[in-house]
């Protein structure tokens, strides 16, 4: 179920995943991973292969939006790190200096043990109230996606982890 809250510029969806909490943190730990977690072809293959390990690791996708002109790099610096427990990323390109430039957006992931007490609990929260004026209207508005992206990501992360 997705919920949206104006006030924050948020979206949050939650689902059960037939998979331990390890077993999904592992999986988004994988930067080649993230393309199988999103329910278009807009995150493409990884630039980074190495795992994710730490509160400040940067890791890149190659990104494909009709919007901003076809194919790009999104480099992400990872903002919260709790094994097994939280990832999250604030997605932003690499200025002339080399250095991170924030898009105005984060992702988050929160899993726990399913109440149920087989698999988990994934929540999903997507957040865009840094976004810049320019960029919203570049590509139409914000969230650049309808609501349910949310609940079908989480369906391909729960599809991914399945096979």
């Amino acid at each position: 179920m997705s919920a949206t809250d104006a006030t924050n510029e948020q979206l949050q969806a939650t689902a059960h995943i037939d998979a331990a909490p390890d077993a999904v943190f592992a999986f988004l730990c994988d930067p080649a991973n993230h393309q199988h977690t999103e329910p278009t072809d807009w995150v493409r293959d990884a630039i980074t292969t190495e795992p994710i390990t730490a509160k400040g690791q940067m890791f890149g996708v190659h990104m494909y939006l009709e919007q901003v002109g076809g194919p790009y790099d999104m480099h992400n610096v990872v903002t919260q790190f709790e094994p097994g427990r939280t990832i999250a990323w604030l997605p932003g390109t690499l200025g002339e200096d080399g250095n991170h430039q924030p898009g105005g957006w984060w992702w988050r992931y929160d899993i726990e043990p399913a109440p149920e007490g087989n698999g988990s609990r994934v929540t999903l929260t997507y957040n865009w109230n840094d976004t810049p004026n320019e960029f919203r209207e570049e590509v139409g508005g914000m969230p650049p996606f309808p609501p349910e992206y949310l609940d079908n990501s989480l369906a391909e992360l729960g599809n991914s982890l399945a096979t």
